[in-house]
């Protein structure tokens, strides 16, 4: 397998590609900024096995020394896991980090690239980024949007993120003609939360729709992936209700603290950690477990 940069494969995604068999990509920003040491770890090689049983082979991208990494061995996930100072990849990083020799975890716009690049169909991750909160006077806005309307990877996560605005990420998502699929109900899932008051543009209720709807959108030539929107298991979830008070509370330090770009993410997710008593954590490790599972499922189909 050869590519015009400098990327390898782990022994278990090769074999895989050389197989034929099913594969689901995986981002490394939940590694590197999402959970300290080893909890990300050994969360990631949770992640990865539930691929495994569900029948897919699991590819954790991220850039290592200037390498981009389709899939990483034990010793490079424990190096990523430890490292200090990752530098968090979207599309307008990847090239640079991957010229200038440097180490990076990928983002969903990143992990959509690469994956296309190493011919993978289907990503799993927890939620997408999408439009901030008081976005009319900042503009943020997630890469993660125009990704998906145009690199053909079928995303399959809770939904966007619930510290985000979430009416506005997706009336920009239809804008930019992205099939946003519900799994299973007629509302879309809020992340920690199971539902929402938001219907679902689209509904699917199979691993096997979903794959279908992907084929024929390659075959009519449309740009761009689909975003499946599996709600997190309900022994999981914090309803809304709960969570509301908790994500205005940590906006408002963020904002009190002046946090700003790529760093609110990060900031809001763990101070909602602190305000809810790690219950977000379990609920976000529950949610990547059980799209990791419907990926693998999707995948199946995409062989």
């Amino acid at each position: 397998m050869t590519s015009p940069i400098p990327m390898t494969y782990s022994a278990e995604v090769a074999a895989a590609l050389e197989a034929g068999t099913p594969l689901v990509a995986l981002e490394s920003t939940i590694i590197t900024h999402g959970m300290p040491f080893p909890q990300n770890v050994e969360t990631a090689r949770l992640v990865e096995q539930d691929v495994r049983d569900a029948g897919a082979t699991p590819a954790t991208i991220a850039v290592l020394d200037g390498t981009l990494h389709i899939g990483l061995e034990d010793a490079e996930l424990d190096q990523l896991g430890q490292a200090e100072g990752v530098a968090k990849l979207s599309r307008a990083d990847l090239p640079a980090c991957i010229a200038l020799g440097g180490t990076g975890a990928t983002t969903v716009a990143a992990t959509m690239i690469a994956a296309h690049l190493a011919g993978i169909a289907v990503f799993a991750t927890g939620g997408i980024g999408g439009v901030h909160r008081g976005w009319e006077t900042s503009l943020d806005i997630s890469a993660d949007l125009q990704e998906l309307a145009q690199t053909p990877v079928t995303v399959v996560a809770a939904g966007a993120k619930a510290i985000l605005d979430l009416p506005a990420t997706f009336e920009v998502l239809e804008t930019l003609g992205v099939p946003v699929i519900a799994y299973g109900q007629d509302h879309l899932p809020a992340f920690w939360s199971a539902t929402s008051d938001m219907v679902a543009p689209l509904r699917m209720d199979s691993a096997r729709e979903i794959a279908t709807a992907q084929v024929v959108r390659n075959r009519m030539g449309l740009p761009g992936g689909q975003l499946v929107c599996n709600p997190i298991p309900a022994e999981a979830e914090i309803p809304a209700e709960t969570l509301a008070p908790i994500i205005a509370q940590a906006l408002a330090d963020a904002h009190a603290e002046g946090i700003a770009a790529k760093g609110v993410t990060p900031f809001l997710l763990g101070r909602i950690l602190e305000l809810t008593d790690g219950k977000s954590l379990d609920a976000n490790i529950a949610l990547v477990r059980n799209n990791a599972r419907l990926a693998a499922a999707i995948a199946a189909h995409l062989v």
